[in-house]
């Protein structure tokens, strides 16, 4: 690595004056190949928008990875999810670019990163080097592309954010070439009444719209009946021209006779608002369906950045007697457009089949503290856990209880309490928190236990119960056997794995030393490379110790011969 960097403080000046936020043709690509997207930037994903772009690597893993400028690395992190093994770069222009999922880094880095994993030894680790310690030049190989982290599979994470606000910017908006002829697609199309006697077509909920394409590429909905204030909704995706990929739309207009009513798009967002994403979209009906429909006015507690105009929260008032036509423009970041037309009749008539609002003896509001005892546990809502008021559904019981249905995000975490007095204390030692999925299957909530006291923090809401687990970890090797020769061996693995509250810890030796071993676990592997230090000894002794969340734990001792 070159020490040819500059301090990062020249791009705050160059801010300040007014030169251009968004650099073209500076950075260079971050990949050998074709940039060909997965992912683009502000995807809705599960609560929270995507942060940058996800670039294919060819479905391999160890493609080179490049510096796309000049810069120093100034974070470094290992985790089992989220990003995996990721790389933050600063430039002396004042943005940093992040490379996530690797497969493993540079020698250089590789080596200054095992260096402090073996004296924490801990394989997950979160590193901030001195500024200027690890430079590296534009092109610069600084890693492998790889499948690490919450990845369903290989491609390289790719992010440009601020040096200064760490808030993510659209890495298309720097001049990177990625083919992109295709117009977004438009799937479905829906119109909400808002107001309290509103309807659309004589429905007071939601209504899908049929579409036609029309001889000029655009779209035209049938015409609709509605009075009161209504909202535009639709399920949609963009497609560049060389994948399949349904990915993210960039930008979204909505005009009623002429006039903006919404105007938004995904430039950049801040990570401190990325979970407002659920009251952009549905999530009632993603709940249900699985699928997002985004929406294009404004929900109570939608505290998001990303409106460029919006009139009324986007809620177009209908009168009646009076006619309006809507135009949706749905929009990538080439310029690529789809356009729909609603045309829209105000009409006063009577809603067939009113629905009925489920109400329960239980109502929250969302601007203060809620509390409820369901009998073998207790629940704490914090105030603004969730975005607007509500009547909640609650079941009391003694290890399990009811609280609703998960169709209704929560924004901040609250508390479940279950006080497990009237179990032994041996038992207590076993027993943890769960959550009940559809089938009924506990799924481990991480579990605080103060004396018979046991507590935990969620988001989900749902059913919840006190589960046992009494059975240790499984451990056994996966690609040698016991007192094999592994010469020709670059490294040995082994399966651990947990039927029910989930791997906790894990550690290995090797003739007694510790030894770094990378968890992954999608695959339920452990591996050690052959490459890290080994002791000088021909028969090698391998242990391996796995602990459960609830502290069952298992050890695998076996042996090995090497030259």
């Amino acid at each position: 690595m070159k020490k040819t960097f500059s301090l990062i403080l020249v791009l705050s000046l160059q801010l300040v004056n007014g030169q251009e936020p968004y650099p073209q043709d500076t950075f260079g690509s971050p990949l050998e190949i074709p940039l060909i997207l997965a992912g683009t930037f502000g995807e809705l994903r599960s609560n929270h928008f995507h942060a940058g772009i996800d670039i294919k690597t060819q479905q391999r893993e160890g493609l080179p990875v490049l510096a796309i400028g000049n810069g120093t690395v100034t974070r470094i992190k290992v985790a089992h999810w989220g990003y995996g093994k990721v790389l933050y770069v600063a430039h002396p222009n004042g943005h940093t670019s992040v490379y996530g999922h690797l497969q493993k880094f540079s020698p250089t880095i590789e080596a200054y990163v095992k260096k402090r994993q073996y004296e924490k030894k801990s394989y997950e680790i979160e590193l901030f080097p001195d500024f200027g310690e690890l430079e590296v030049d534009k092109g610069e190989l600084i890693a492998y592309g790889g499948n690490t982290g919450g990845s369903s599979g290989p491609h390289l994470h790719f992010e440009i954010r601020s040096s200064i606000s760490e808030m993510p910017t659209n890495p298309l908006l720097y001049g990177y070439d990625v083919a992109d002829a295709t117009n977004p697609t438009l799937e479905k199309l829906y119109l909400y009444p808002l107001s309290e006697k509103g309807h659309v077509n004589q429905s007071d909920g939601k209504i899908a719209l049929a579409l036609r394409r029309q001889a000029d590429g655009t779209y035209l909905s049938d015409k609709v009946t509605a009075l009161g204030d209504i909202g535009v909704g639709f399920v949609g995706y963009d497609r560049q021209d060389m994948a399949a990929n349904k990915n993210g739309v960039y930008a979204v207009d909505l005009t009623v006779n002429g006039e903006t009513y919404a105007s938004f798009d995904f430039e950049k967002f801040s990570f401190g608002e990325t979970r407002y994403i659920n009251t952009l979209i549905d999530y009632d009906h993603y709940a249900s369906y699985r699928q997002r429909i985004l929406k294009c006015f404004k929900s109570p507690g939608n505290y998001l950045s990303i409106y460029n105009e919006l009139k009324n929260n986007g809620r177009i008032a209908i009168k009646n007697g009076l006619s309006y036509t809507l135009r949706l423009h749905i929009s990538d970041v080439a310029g690529n457009k789809v356009e729909v037309t609603i045309p829209v009749e105000g009409k006063d008539a009577t809603v067939k089949a009113p629905r009925k609002e489920q109400i329960t003896d239980n109502y929250i509001i969302a601007k203060k503290p809620n509390n409820f005892d369901l009998g073998g546990a207790k629940v704490y809502f914090p105030e603004n856990t969730f975005y607007e008021d509500f009547y909640i559904d609650l079941e009391k019981g003694a290890d399990t209880v009811k609280i609703h249905e998960n169709r209704v995000p929560a924004h901040r975490n609250f508390t479940i309490t279950f006080d497990t007095a009237s179990y032994s204390s041996e038992e207590q030692q076993h027993l943890f928190i769960a959550r009940l999925d559809a089938r009924g299957t506990p799924n481990y909530n991480s579990t605080y236990k103060r004396g018979s006291v046991f507590t935990t923090r969620t988001r989900n809401l749902g059913t919840y119960t006190l589960a046992k687990d009494t059975v240790a970890p499984s451990i056994r090797t996966k690609n040698f056997k016991d007192k094999q020769w592994l010469n020709n061996y670059r490294y040995l693995s082994v399966y651990i794995a947990d039927d029910l509250s989930g791997i906790n810890t894990y550690s290995a030796t090797l003739n007694g030393e510790w030894i770094l071993m990378e968890y992954e676990p999608k695959r339920n592997t452990l591996t050690y490379n052959f490459d890290d230090k080994i002791l000088d000894k021909k028969q090698c002794i391998l242990e391996v110790t796995v602990t459960d969340n609830v502290g069952n734990t298992n050890t695998l001792k076996t042996t090995f011969y090497r030259n």
